[in-house]
């Protein structure tokens, strides 16, 4: 597809190409295997000599055309999808990194990410240091070591609503010869393009905006290609010396700026199997056709929101990167200044008791272990998503233990206001 063509029109019509004759709509190849007419056809798939369809597990043209369609919206060069938000950002580590290496990560990343850098991965041998996203560069460059491999942000934390300074964090990759990994799940690419900010690897939880109905779990890695590999060879063997399981093969030089991606289906991919399924990949596909209507809709509505309950007295206060006066509003503006995202975070002045009651008392927004769709809901952080973490560690991940995470839907303002008001009277 024309890489100059809209984000809007990339949405409807990006991924799925049909020739003469074949379906308008991205059909669903449900099948685990493709047939092939000799032995040797089916061998060359194998040797990664040719490109094509074996297995789902490893590709399948249902999923690679909703890769293909997100790696536009991105501005990227490759892409895969996996089974969920979790699995990309463990494939987007695990691609570069191994045991006895380390990463630096924003301490205000969505708890689950945080407890796979810092419980799982470090079984794995892989360390993590957590940073404060606001720290002052001199700061940050402390917690580099000789053996960082890569460093990890969100575009906007989940919950606590930080918005990362991306070219901050791309100046000090870079410096330290690694690439910046941007979780880019809350702005989407209508909001926010991290690669044009410096950004190297994007990943998305594609269960939220992208899928926008609370259809499919599901997760995206995308590419740049701008890191060069082959440049700091000593950092990344695994893709700049030959892997012995795949007879040998170079990932840089066989595919260039395809490697990482190649290297993270052919090899990961194979052996942990997270792969997204063809009917969840399908629904995806139809989520993103209607993304860049629903991203403008969701940020309208949460900044009227915002701007009721900070009005409010028993409101204690009121976090929105695009409320102006908001301690991110300036850096949400020179990144995302068409609008942010649909989630606010606050506090009331009844504080972590106050927040279940109010929440008990909500009829239109549901309380659900979810955020990012269509329909309004709410979250305690503290008492759902978060409740492995102390107090202690909730301040530091963000997260006040009062906070209450309100995912604005695209239902009519006014309704989803009355209903705030009424749970709060």
């Amino acid at each position: 597809m024309d890489q100059k063509q809209s984000l809007d029109t990339i949405c409807i019509q990006g991924g799925w190409q049909p020739k003469n004759g074949e379906p308008r709509v991205l059909p669903i190849y449900q099948s685990t295997t493709f047939k092939y007419e000799t032995s040797e056809q089916m061998g060359r798939l194998f040797d990664l000599e040719e490109s094509g369809y074996f297995y789902t597990r490893l590709a399948n043209p249902t999923n690679d055309a909703v890769a293909n369609k997100i790696c536009a919206l991105e501005g990227g060069v490759a892409a895969m999808l996996t089974s969920s938000g979790q699995a990309a950002n463990m494939y987007a580590v695990l691609n570069i990194c191994s045991a006895g290496d380390h990463i630096v990560s924003a301490a205000t990343i969505y708890g689950g990410t945080s407890n796979l850098f810092t419980v799982t991965l470090k079984r794995f041998g892989i360390e993590c240091t957590l940073v404060d996203p606001d720290a002052s560069e001199e700061e940050l460059e402390k917690a580099f070591r000789p053996n960082t491999r890569a460093v990890f942000g969100e575009t906007i934390a989940n919950p606590a609503l930080v918005v990362l300074d991306i070219e901050k964090f791309a100046r000090l990759a870079h410096k330290h010869e690694v690439p910046l990994i941007i979780d880019n799940t809350f702005a989407t690419p209508i909001n926010c393009r991290p690669f044009e900010w410096g950004a190297d690897i994007v990943t998305h939880s594609t269960t939220k905006y992208m899928d926008g109905h609370a259809l499919c779990v599901g997760g995206c890695i995308v590419d740049s290609g701008n890191f060069d590999w082959d440049a700091h060879a000593d950092k990344y063997p695994g893709l700049t010396t030959p892997d012995d399981s795949y007879h040998g093969v170079v990932y840089t030089k066989k595919f260039g700026k395809g490697a990482y991606i190649t290297k993270a289906t052919a090899q990961l991919m194979r052996d942990m199997g997270s792969i997204q399924s063809p009917q969840n990949a399908f629904l995806l596909n139809v989520g993103l056709e209607t993304l860049h209507l629903r991203m403008p809709r969701h940020c309208e509505n949460a900044l009227k929101v915002a701007q009721y309950l900070k009005s409010r007295e028993d409101v204690a206060w009121v976090n929105y990167p695009g409320l102006e006066g908001d301690k991110y509003y300036e850096l949400a503006q020179k990144y995302m200044p068409n609008g942010t995202c649909g989630v606010i975070s606050f506090g009331l002045k009844g504080g972590r008791a106050a927040a279940g009651e109010f929440m008990d008392k909500l009829k239109l927004a549901a309380i659900v272990t979810h955020v990012a769709d269509a329909r309004t809901s709410v979250l305690h952080p503290a008492s759902h998503t978060h409740r492995q973490l102390s107090d202690e560690q909730l301040v530091e991940a963000g997260v006040d233990p009062s906070l209450i995470r309100l995912s604005v839907g695209i239902e009519d303002v006014k309704d989803i206001i009355a209903d705030i008001e009424q749970a709060l009277a």
